[in-house]
Protein backbone atom coordinates (compact mmCIF):
# COMPACT_ATOMS: atom_id res chain seq x y z
CA UNK A 1 0.00 0.00 0.00
CA UNK A 2 1.37 3.29 -0.88
CA UNK A 3 2.07 5.86 1.56
CA UNK A 4 -0.48 8.63 0.58
CA UNK A 5 0.05 10.75 3.46
CA UNK A 6 3.65 11.03 2.68
CA UNK A 7 3.40 11.56 -1.12
CA UNK A 8 0.93 14.39 -0.83
CA UNK A 9 3.70 16.11 1.99
CA UNK A 10 6.15 15.20 -1.17
CA UNK A 11 3.81 17.22 -3.26
CA UNK A 12 3.26 20.14 -0.82
CA UNK A 13 7.25 20.08 0.00
CA UNK A 14 8.09 20.71 -4.23
CA UNK A 15 5.15 23.49 -4.56
CA UNK A 16 6.76 25.24 -1.58
CA UNK A 17 9.81 24.96 -3.11
CA UNK A 18 8.75 26.31 -6.54
CA UNK A 19 6.72 29.28 -4.87
CA UNK A 20 10.04 30.31 -2.90
CA UNK A 21 12.24 30.14 -6.28
CA UNK A 22 9.67 32.90 -7.78
CA UNK A 23 11.54 35.74 -5.92
CA UNK A 24 14.51 36.10 -7.79
CA UNK A 25 11.82 36.45 -10.57
CA UNK A 26 10.84 39.79 -9.11
CA UNK A 27 13.12 41.13 -11.68
CA UNK A 28 12.93 44.38 -14.04
CA UNK A 29 10.50 42.28 -16.50
CA UNK A 30 8.34 41.81 -13.42
CA UNK A 31 8.45 45.71 -13.01
CA UNK A 32 8.04 46.30 -16.63
CA UNK A 33 4.74 44.46 -16.52
CA UNK A 34 3.37 46.06 -13.78
CA UNK A 35 3.99 49.20 -15.63
CA UNK A 36 2.62 48.14 -18.34
CA UNK A 37 -0.55 47.04 -16.58
CA UNK A 38 -0.96 50.65 -14.78
CA UNK A 39 -0.48 52.78 -17.67
CA UNK A 40 -2.97 50.73 -19.42
CA UNK A 41 -6.32 52.73 -21.25
CA UNK A 42 -7.97 49.95 -21.87
CA UNK A 43 -8.41 46.37 -20.67
CA UNK A 44 -5.43 43.32 -19.14
CA UNK A 45 -6.57 40.51 -22.26
CA UNK A 46 -4.81 36.90 -20.80
CA UNK A 47 -4.46 34.67 -22.78
CA UNK A 48 -3.42 31.09 -22.45
CA UNK A 49 -3.70 26.99 -23.19
CA UNK A 50 -4.90 23.79 -21.27
CA UNK A 51 -3.52 24.26 -17.89
CA UNK A 52 -2.40 27.91 -18.51
CA UNK A 53 -6.07 28.81 -19.45
CA UNK A 54 -7.42 28.01 -16.40
CA UNK A 55 -5.21 29.68 -14.79
CA UNK A 56 -4.96 32.42 -16.53
CA UNK A 57 -8.46 32.88 -16.30
CA UNK A 58 -8.42 33.24 -12.66
CA UNK A 59 -5.68 35.93 -12.94
CA UNK A 60 -7.97 37.87 -15.18
CA UNK A 61 -10.92 37.36 -12.19
CA UNK A 62 -8.30 38.30 -9.57
CA UNK A 63 -7.32 41.59 -11.81
CA UNK A 64 -10.33 42.50 -12.48
CA UNK A 65 -11.91 42.26 -8.59
CA UNK A 66 -9.14 44.39 -7.45
CA UNK A 67 -9.18 47.13 -9.56
CA UNK A 68 -7.68 46.15 -12.95
CA UNK A 69 -10.37 45.32 -15.68
CA UNK A 70 -9.72 42.84 -17.32
CA UNK A 71 -10.65 39.51 -19.29
CA UNK A 72 -9.93 35.95 -20.28
CA UNK A 73 -9.63 35.30 -24.27
CA UNK A 74 -9.04 31.45 -25.28
CA UNK A 75 -6.61 31.60 -27.89
CA UNK A 76 -8.39 29.19 -29.95
CA UNK A 77 -11.91 31.12 -29.87
CA UNK A 78 -9.30 34.02 -30.61
CA UNK A 79 -7.80 32.58 -33.78
CA UNK A 80 -12.05 32.62 -34.71
CA UNK A 81 -13.12 36.05 -34.11
CA UNK A 82 -12.47 37.09 -30.02
CA UNK A 83 -9.49 39.04 -31.30
CA UNK A 84 -12.01 41.70 -32.52
CA UNK A 85 -12.40 42.19 -28.24
CA UNK A 86 -8.40 43.44 -28.48
CA UNK A 87 -7.67 46.95 -28.94
CA UNK A 88 -4.42 49.12 -29.24
CA UNK A 89 -5.23 50.72 -25.76
CA UNK A 90 -5.09 47.00 -24.11
CA UNK A 91 -2.20 44.72 -22.58
CA UNK A 92 -2.11 40.82 -23.33
CA UNK A 93 -0.84 38.53 -20.44
CA UNK A 94 0.35 35.72 -22.57
CA UNK A 95 0.77 32.66 -20.13
CA UNK A 96 2.89 29.39 -22.04
CA UNK A 97 5.04 27.40 -19.60
CA UNK A 98 7.09 26.09 -22.49
CA UNK A 99 6.80 29.55 -24.25
CA UNK A 100 6.27 27.58 -27.30
CA UNK A 101 2.09 27.01 -27.57
CA UNK A 102 1.17 27.08 -30.93
CA UNK A 103 -2.42 28.23 -30.18
CA UNK A 104 -0.68 31.55 -28.35
CA UNK A 105 2.33 31.81 -30.81
CA UNK A 106 -0.36 31.98 -33.69
CA UNK A 107 -1.99 35.01 -32.80
CA UNK A 108 0.74 37.11 -31.45
CA UNK A 109 1.51 38.43 -34.96
CA UNK A 110 -2.13 39.55 -35.14
CA UNK A 111 -1.48 41.60 -31.71
CA UNK A 112 1.26 43.03 -32.46
CA UNK A 113 -0.52 44.30 -35.90
CA UNK A 114 -3.46 45.56 -33.52
CA UNK A 115 -0.97 47.58 -31.44
CA UNK A 116 -1.64 46.05 -28.14
CA UNK A 117 1.60 45.75 -25.26
CA UNK A 118 2.59 42.00 -24.84
CA UNK A 119 3.85 40.77 -21.89
CA UNK A 120 4.75 37.23 -22.03
CA UNK A 121 4.46 34.87 -18.35
CA UNK A 122 6.85 31.57 -19.72
CA UNK A 123 9.14 29.42 -17.77
CA UNK A 124 11.19 29.40 -20.52
CA UNK A 125 13.05 33.13 -21.27
CA UNK A 126 14.93 32.02 -24.74
CA UNK A 127 11.18 30.81 -25.84
CA UNK A 128 9.98 32.10 -28.78
CA UNK A 129 7.02 33.85 -26.82
CA UNK A 130 9.54 35.60 -24.58
CA UNK A 131 11.45 36.90 -27.30
CA UNK A 132 8.22 38.44 -28.94
CA UNK A 133 6.77 39.89 -25.70
CA UNK A 134 7.21 43.30 -24.39
CA UNK A 135 8.28 41.94 -21.53
CA UNK A 136 8.90 38.44 -19.91
CA UNK A 137 7.86 37.50 -16.15
CA UNK A 138 9.37 34.02 -15.46
CA UNK A 139 7.35 31.37 -13.73
CA UNK A 140 10.53 28.79 -14.31
CA UNK A 141 10.31 25.72 -11.58
CA UNK A 142 13.01 23.26 -10.78
CA UNK A 143 10.67 20.14 -11.36
CA UNK A 144 7.21 19.69 -11.56
CA UNK A 145 5.58 17.64 -7.95
CA UNK A 146 4.57 14.96 -10.82
CA UNK A 147 6.44 12.03 -10.19
CA UNK A 148 6.65 11.80 -14.16
CA UNK A 149 7.63 15.36 -14.28
CA UNK A 150 4.82 15.57 -16.64
CA UNK A 151 1.29 17.05 -15.57
CA UNK A 152 1.43 20.56 -14.83
CA UNK A 153 1.73 21.12 -10.87
CA UNK A 154 4.29 23.33 -9.91
CA UNK A 155 4.90 25.02 -12.93
CA UNK A 156 0.95 26.03 -12.75
CA UNK A 157 1.26 26.70 -8.99
CA UNK A 158 4.04 28.94 -9.91
CA UNK A 159 1.87 31.21 -12.38
CA UNK A 160 -1.17 31.35 -10.02
CA UNK A 161 1.10 32.98 -7.10
CA UNK A 162 2.70 35.01 -10.00
CA UNK A 163 -0.48 36.59 -11.26
CA UNK A 164 -1.29 37.11 -7.65
CA UNK A 165 1.89 39.29 -7.02
CA UNK A 166 0.83 41.55 -10.67
CA UNK A 167 -2.79 41.66 -9.15
CA UNK A 168 -1.91 42.80 -5.61
CA UNK A 169 1.29 44.81 -6.59
CA UNK A 170 -1.33 46.89 -9.02
CA UNK A 171 -3.96 47.01 -6.30
CA UNK A 172 -1.49 48.99 -3.97
CA UNK A 173 -0.16 51.21 -6.37
CA UNK A 174 -3.87 52.12 -7.23
CA UNK A 175 -4.87 52.71 -3.90
CA UNK A 176 -7.64 50.03 -4.27
CA UNK A 177 -10.08 50.34 -0.95
CA UNK A 178 -12.16 47.78 0.80
CA UNK A 179 -14.81 49.97 -0.22
CA UNK A 180 -13.41 49.52 -3.88
CA UNK A 181 -13.45 45.87 -3.31
CA UNK A 182 -17.14 45.69 -2.27
CA UNK A 183 -18.32 47.37 -5.29
CA UNK A 184 -17.43 44.68 -7.30
CA UNK A 185 -18.72 42.05 -5.19
CA UNK A 186 -22.02 43.15 -3.95
CA UNK A 187 -23.31 39.67 -4.12
CA UNK A 188 -21.04 38.14 -1.45
CA UNK A 189 -21.39 37.77 2.20
CA UNK A 190 -18.31 40.02 2.46
CA UNK A 191 -19.49 42.93 -0.26
CA UNK A 192 -22.69 42.74 2.30
CA UNK A 193 -20.88 43.78 5.02
CA UNK A 194 -18.73 46.50 3.27
CA UNK A 195 -21.17 47.90 1.79
CA UNK A 196 -25.26 47.58 3.27
CA UNK A 197 -26.28 50.53 5.54
CA UNK A 198 -28.61 50.86 7.93
CA UNK A 199 -30.77 53.10 5.61
CA UNK A 200 -30.94 49.86 3.70
CA UNK A 201 -32.60 47.97 6.31
CA UNK A 202 -34.23 49.95 9.29
CA UNK A 203 -37.62 50.15 9.79
CA UNK A 204 -39.16 53.84 8.29
CA UNK A 205 -42.49 55.43 8.59
CA UNK A 206 -45.55 53.87 9.92
CA UNK A 207 -43.59 51.04 10.92
CA UNK A 208 -41.02 52.91 13.33
CA UNK A 209 -42.14 52.18 16.95
CA UNK A 210 -42.54 55.41 18.44
CA UNK A 211 -44.55 56.41 21.55
CA UNK A 212 -44.98 60.43 23.07
CA UNK A 213 -43.36 60.77 26.67
CA UNK A 214 -47.12 61.34 27.82
CA UNK A 215 -47.77 57.76 27.08
CA UNK A 216 -48.76 54.98 29.71
CA UNK A 217 -46.30 52.05 29.51
CA UNK A 218 -49.55 49.71 28.10
CA UNK A 219 -49.69 51.83 25.25
CA UNK A 220 -45.85 50.84 25.02
CA UNK A 221 -46.66 47.37 25.09
CA UNK A 222 -49.23 47.63 22.27
CA UNK A 223 -46.48 49.84 19.76
CA UNK A 224 -44.05 47.35 20.74
CA UNK A 225 -46.13 43.97 19.87
CA UNK A 226 -47.47 46.13 16.75
CA UNK A 227 -44.55 47.10 15.51
CA UNK A 228 -42.75 43.74 15.99
CA UNK A 229 -39.20 45.06 16.72
CA UNK A 230 -39.34 44.63 20.56
CA UNK A 231 -38.42 47.97 21.54
CA UNK A 232 -40.44 51.59 21.33
CA UNK A 233 -38.65 54.55 20.96
CA UNK A 234 -40.29 57.61 23.56
CA UNK A 235 -40.14 61.18 22.10
CA UNK A 236 -41.19 64.66 23.21
CA UNK A 237 -43.27 67.21 22.10
CA UNK A 238 -40.57 68.41 19.41
CA UNK A 239 -40.27 64.48 17.95
CA UNK A 240 -36.73 64.35 19.76
CA UNK A 241 -35.59 60.79 21.26
CA UNK A 242 -35.75 60.82 24.95
CA UNK A 243 -36.02 57.16 25.56
CA UNK A 244 -35.77 53.29 24.68
CA UNK A 245 -38.27 51.14 26.13
CA UNK A 246 -37.59 47.10 24.88
CA UNK A 247 -38.65 43.47 25.72
CA UNK A 248 -35.57 43.33 28.04
CA UNK A 249 -37.02 46.08 29.77
CA UNK A 250 -40.34 44.78 30.57
CA UNK A 251 -38.75 42.04 32.06
CA UNK A 252 -36.63 43.98 34.89
CA UNK A 253 -39.98 45.67 35.94
CA UNK A 254 -42.16 42.96 36.16
CA UNK A 255 -40.63 42.05 40.09
CA UNK A 256 -41.25 46.13 40.59
CA UNK A 257 -44.99 48.01 41.73
CA UNK A 258 -45.65 49.29 38.54
CA UNK A 259 -48.95 49.72 36.90
CA UNK A 260 -48.98 49.54 33.53
CA UNK A 261 -52.37 51.19 32.90
CA UNK A 262 -51.11 54.00 35.20
CA UNK A 263 -47.78 54.91 34.90
CA UNK A 264 -45.76 56.76 32.18
CA UNK A 265 -43.51 55.13 29.97
CA UNK A 266 -41.38 57.84 31.21
CA UNK A 267 -40.61 56.37 34.62
CA UNK A 268 -38.99 52.93 33.17
CA UNK A 269 -37.56 53.96 30.20
CA UNK A 270 -33.88 54.03 29.50
CA UNK A 271 -32.74 57.40 29.19
CA UNK A 272 -29.92 58.27 26.42
CA UNK A 273 -30.14 55.00 24.73
CA UNK A 274 -27.78 53.98 22.29
CA UNK A 275 -28.49 55.38 18.57
CA UNK A 276 -27.08 55.23 15.23
CA UNK A 277 -26.79 57.01 12.06
CA UNK A 278 -28.44 55.76 8.58
CA UNK A 279 -24.84 56.03 6.86
CA UNK A 280 -23.55 54.02 9.31
CA UNK A 281 -22.42 50.00 7.80
CA UNK A 282 -23.98 46.87 8.96
CA UNK A 283 -21.04 45.76 9.96
CA UNK A 284 -20.61 48.63 12.42
CA UNK A 285 -24.20 48.34 14.22
CA UNK A 286 -23.25 44.38 14.95
CA UNK A 287 -20.56 45.54 16.67
CA UNK A 288 -21.80 47.96 18.92
CA UNK A 289 -25.00 45.51 19.73
CA UNK A 290 -22.68 42.83 20.73
CA UNK A 291 -20.40 45.43 22.65
CA UNK A 292 -23.42 46.44 24.12
CA UNK A 293 -25.23 43.46 24.51
CA UNK A 294 -28.43 44.75 23.01
CA UNK A 295 -30.75 43.37 20.33
CA UNK A 296 -31.67 46.68 18.65
CA UNK A 297 -30.86 50.40 17.91
CA UNK A 298 -33.24 53.33 17.22
CA UNK A 299 -31.84 55.49 14.17
CA UNK A 300 -31.63 58.98 14.86
CA UNK A 301 -30.86 61.95 12.43
CA UNK A 302 -28.78 65.51 13.24
CA UNK A 303 -31.57 66.82 15.39
CA UNK A 304 -31.53 63.38 17.86
CA UNK A 305 -35.59 62.50 15.95
CA UNK A 306 -36.06 58.62 15.16
CA UNK A 307 -36.20 58.23 11.48
CA UNK A 308 -35.37 54.56 11.94
CA UNK A 309 -35.05 51.16 14.11
CA UNK A 310 -33.62 47.85 13.62
CA UNK A 311 -33.09 44.82 15.45
CA UNK A 312 -30.68 41.31 15.09
CA UNK A 313 -33.93 40.02 12.89
CA UNK A 314 -33.27 42.35 10.24
CA UNK A 315 -29.57 42.07 10.33
CA UNK A 316 -29.96 38.38 10.27
CA UNK A 317 -32.33 38.64 7.15
CA UNK A 318 -30.11 40.85 5.16
CA UNK A 319 -27.27 38.28 5.39
CA UNK A 320 -25.00 40.56 6.91
CA UNK A 321 -24.63 37.47 9.99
Amino acid sequence: MKNFKQLAKNVIQIEQQAISELIQYIDDGFELACKLMFHCKGRIIVIGMGKSGHIGGKIAATLASTGTPSFFVHPGEASHGDLGMVTSDDVVLTISNSGETNEVLAIIPVLKRIGAKLIAMTGNPESTLAKLADTHVCIQVSKEACPLGLAPTSSTTATLVMGDALAVALLNARGFTADDFALSHPGGSLGKRLLLRLEDIMHTGENLPAVSSDALIKDALVEMSLKGLGMTAIIDADNKLIGLFTDGDLRRILDDQVDIHQDKITTVMTRSPTVASAEMLAAEAIKIMEDKKINGLIIVDSHNSPIGAMNMQNLLKSGVL
